[in-house]
């Protein structure tokens, strides 16, 4: 029986032939050029720096308030250092008691708000929102065009029919004309937020729940709220947020010294024809942003998880 020589040739190499020719190949083709670290690693020093500059430019503000809150009044102004000489309490006791009412009183006013505003937000806006995203009917597209055109209405141009309509209600010095509108979803952004959130959860869910017998009642409190958790909290914060540093609303219907919120407490302690009580104004200052710390700081990661599952689809 006669055989090929190529193939007694491809049979005849071993392990020690594949080596070789490995080593072989290595050998011919040109030596990677070694990547020199030092540029990266200068590149990532001067990265880190200069947003460590920015941070410190950003907070500079923030730490000149704290700091002159424990200054005396009358050296906030001469000595503008961030570096106290003199550390002086008195601001805080003096701040707490030297309005009208306490400004306990005032922080006590302006969490009932943020609570009826936050509870608000977080029914209507997210009904509303199951409304657009899940449920069919006439004019939908045309509804959902309406309340996003809404966003671009500024404040200013709705503070007057509101103002006459509260008035004509009686609720002028209460707080129903900042809690009742949230009822109503009058918070667009809010309702946007939830609704591409809700386009995000895939519709199968809903079949499902449906051929279980569930209606819309249980699917939006069984399957869609729990699945829209970082919307909620991104809105509970933003809500908190932007109706806790509200100041031209309730300054509109809020006008007895009682009904005052923080913001506008904080604004009684400038007086224009008078000598301003700056140092007890920079403590209560510090006072009043304690809350916001505290949400934006324990609401962080629902707020940047929100966000960034939130999209345009």
């Amino acid at each position: 029986m006669r055989t090929d020589p190529a193939t007694t040739a491809h049979r005849a190499v071993g392990p020690a032939d594949l080596a070789a020719r490995t080593r072989a190949l290595a050998d011919a083709q040109p030596p990677r050029p070694q990547r020199n670290p030092w540029p990266e690693r200068i590149r990532s020093v001067s990265k880190h720096i200069g947003l460590s500059a920015l941070a410190v430019l950003m907070l500079y503000p923030l730490i000149w308030l704290l700091v002159s809150s424990f200054k005396p009044t009358e050296l906030i102004f001469r000595d503008v250092s961030i570096i106290p000489t003199q550390i002086d309490m008195t601001n805080y006791t003096e701040g707490w008691n030297a309005l009208p009412h306490s400004f306990g009183t005032y922080m006590t006013n302006s969490a009932i708000i943020v609570l009826g505003a936050l509870v608000g937000n977080l029914i209507a806006c997210s009904m509303a929102a199951y409304a657009f995203a899940r449920l069919e009917f006439r004019g939908r597209r045309l509804w959902f065009s309406i309340m996003l055109m809404s966003i671009m209405l500024p404040i200013h141009v709705l503070i007057v029919p509101q103002y006459v309509l509260f008035s004509q209600l009686g609720w002028i010095n209460t707080f129903l004309p900042l809690i009742v509108p949230k009822l109503l979803a009058t918070d667009a952004f809010f309702v946007f937020l939830m609704v591409q959130f809700f386009r995000g959860i895939p519709r199968e869910l809903d079949e499902a729940a449906r051929l279980d017998g569930c209606g819309h009642g249980r699917i939006y409190l069984r399957i869609m709220l729990p699945l829209a958790t970082p919307a909620l909290a991104t809105t509970a914060i933003f809500t908190f947020i932007w109706t806790w540093n509200d100041f031209f609303s309730q300054l509109i219907f809020l006008t007895r010294p009682d009904m005052y919120t923080a913001p506008v407490a904080l604004r009684t302690f400038l007086d224009s024809t008078g000598q301003s009580s700056w140092g007890p104004m920079f403590a209560m200052s510090i006072v009043s942003i304690i809350p916001v710390f505290l949400a934006f700081l324990f609401g962080q990661k629902y707020l940047v998880k929100g966000i960034a599952t939130t999209g345009i689809k």
